[in-house]
Parts: structure tokens; sequence; C-alpha cells
């Protein structure tokens, strides 16, 4: 069924390239499969509709034809064509057909039939736990996963060790199979990769026991994940290729959500680190040495006189890694204020009353 580009973007059929553009740009960023809750088939989805809608020329062959209809036809009406045969009576006329099929035909008519790309596997996912410190400057870790792999016993070849190699007889060693289509235009053949050889035409005498010639097993793997510096909680890490394996095809891609733990002081903002200080009174009005423990270790704060309830210090390089550079810690300082007051400390409040502090 051919595919609606407009409705996946959300725009009106008649919508302007900067329409689209901006449409596109707000889908890309709620679906990217790296951004938490992100979804990589509405993300290609979206893609998909972009690069066409984008294009004048294969924007208006899908207005006419759909997201399935004949590719690089040239004239469609006109010489190149097909005589100015109206398709779009097949479209709105009442007489249904597989759009999908209908592009199968003229690729065969054309140029040999769609292009197929390789089989692919699954893609898998799952999740860590690290703490804020290892999010901060990263660190490695290592997931054990039960998937489709590449079996280990033959390596992927689906042969038993030594054993030679004979002629396909699914495909008589050609490696493609040719099947025979019909439809309202007539008979017409199309050609597809062998199942069997995968292609290349030969098969082992003697299959794999472990993996029955298929070339892929249930497997247990562990794999090393390397975190960087600075993730973000929620965020994805990406491993191309450490997805589930498919028999004569590549492997599907691992996704590995990041979950960071809280730290019991800093709240982290974009590259910066915060953190709340309490101060006495007293050390507000007369400053103070603040001992702060960083993630570096311990340093000496400074804390000038006078500094108010809520001012913000600055300490710089010692936040979160980014791009050869870091972060600041930020500290919010919090003046505790006495609820209760003894006689004498009243006194000496009163005689700063006095001096108009």
């Amino acid at each position: 069924m051919s595919k609606n580009y407009y409705e996946i973007l959300g725009v009106e059929k008649g919508a302007s390239k900067d329409e689209i553009k901006k449409a596109f740009h707000k889908m890309a960023h709620k679906h990217h499969p790296d951004k938490n809750g992100g979804d990589d088939s509405k993300f290609k989805e979206a893609n998909e509709a972009y690069q066409t809608l984008s294009d004048d020329s294969k924007r208006a062959q899908y207005d006419q034809f759909g997201s399935a209809g004949p590719q690089g036809f040239g004239g469609g009406q006109g010489q190149g064509g097909f005589g100015g045969f109206d398709f779009s009576g097949f479209q709105n006329g009442g007489v249904e057909f597989d759009m999908n099929d209908f592009g199968d035909i003229f690729g065969d008519i054309f140029g040999g039939g769609r292009s197929r790309g390789p089989r692919r596997g699954a893609d898998i996912s799952t999740e860590l736990h690290i703490s804020f410190e290892d999010s901060v400057f990263g660190t490695e870790r290592t997931v054990v996963l039960n998937k489709t792999g590449v079996c280990k016993t033959c390596s992927g070849s689906g042969a038993e060790s030594g054993s030679k190699q004979k002629t396909c007889d699914s495909c008589n060693g050609k490696g493609r199979i040719i099947e025979t289509k019909r439809s309202f235009l007539g008979t017409f053949q199309s050609e597809r990769v062998c199942d069997t050889c995968r292609g290349s035409g030969k098969v082992p005498e003697h299959k794999c026991k472990s993996c029955n010639g298929k070339g892929v097993d249930h497997v247990r793997e562990e794999i090393k994940v390397n975190i960087p510096s600075g993730i973000e909680n929620g965020q994805m890490v990406r491993m191309t290729g450490m997805g589930e394996a498919v028999s004569g095809g590549q492997s599907g891609d691992l996704y590995i959500r990041v979950n960071v733990l809280a730290h019991k002081d800093f709240v982290r903002q974009g590259f910066d680190l915060y953190k709340d200080v309490s101060l006495k009174l007293s050390d507000a009005l007369l400053g103070t040495t603040y001992k702060l423990k960083t993630l570096d270790g311990d340093l000496d704060v400074k804390i000038p006189e006078g500094i108010t309830h809520g001012e913000l210090l600055r300490i710089k390089g010692k936040g979160v890694p980014n791009r050869g550079k870091r972060g600041d810690i930020l500290l919010r300082i919090k003046i505790a204020f006495p609820t209760k007051l003894s006689k004498k400390t009243r006194e000496i409040i009163e005689k700063l009353k006095e001096e108009g502090l």
C-alpha cells in the first residue's frame, strides 16, 4: 500500500518546502533513535517522506503515482511513457491492485527489477545502570546477551569443518531464482537471491551440525560497551552490527539505554554541576573557607565576606567534560538564619541595627 508522506510529516498536500523542512526537523528531533523515547522506524519513515517531498521531481512523481509507484519513467504520459495511458484511473476508478507489485513490474521492464537490499537482522536493546561519576568521566561495562548470533562452530559458513562445496540445487548454481509474475499488463519475469545458497550458487556437502547449515545459532555473548564521558541519564549507546544475526545478511544493531544514578550532592544541568551550600550567618557576613568534595577530590573554596542568600559561586573546569573542555561547578549559597537568639546575641544584633546594618 502506498504511504501517505504528507500525513507522516503532518502537513497539507500543498505545503511549501519550508513547511515540509520544519515538519521533518520536528519529527526527526522527536523520534531520533539516540534520544530517550526515540523510535527508529518512525525516524526512518519521516526521513523517507522528507527525501521525496523536498525534491520537486520526486514529489511530482509521488503526487501522481504514490510512494510505491513507478520510478524513473521520464515522460509518464509523453514520450518515453506509455503513450498517454492514464494510470490515475486505476487509483481512483475503483480498480484495486498492489502498488508494490506494480513497482516491481515496471522495474522488471525498465531495469531488471527493483533493487533489494541485503537481509538484516533485528535490532535489540538492553539497559545499564551506572554511577554519576562514571557518567561524567566515562567507563567500560560488559553486558551479557542471549541472542541469535553467528554460529561459533562454523563461523557463519554453515558448513561442517573440511566439507566441500557443491552446486546449489535450488538455483542450479546461478545464485538467483527467476519468478514469473502476472498482471493486467501481461506476464513478466523477475529475479531474487536464492534463499538456499544466499546468492553464492554453492552449498556445503555436509551442513554444520550446530546450526544445521544456517550459519547462525542461539548464543550467549559478552559484549564490552564503552560509555562515553558526559553521557546523560536516559541516553542511548548504539553498537552497529551487535544485534541479531541473520543467515546471509548483516546483523542488526544493539541499543543500550544508560540509566545514571543520582548523586548525593550534585545536580547536573547541561555540562554544569550545582550544589547547595549551607552557611551560618556569621560565616556569610565575615567570610570563611568551605571544604568542597568535588568529583576530582577535595577543594578549599574561599567564601567572600558579605555573600548573600541565593548567590552563586562558580568553580571553573570541575564540571562535565564537553569536547575537550569541562563545565563548571556552581555553589548556591543558602544562609541558615537563627530561629532563636540568646540575650547576648540579641544585644549584638541591636548594636548592628543602631549602626544601620
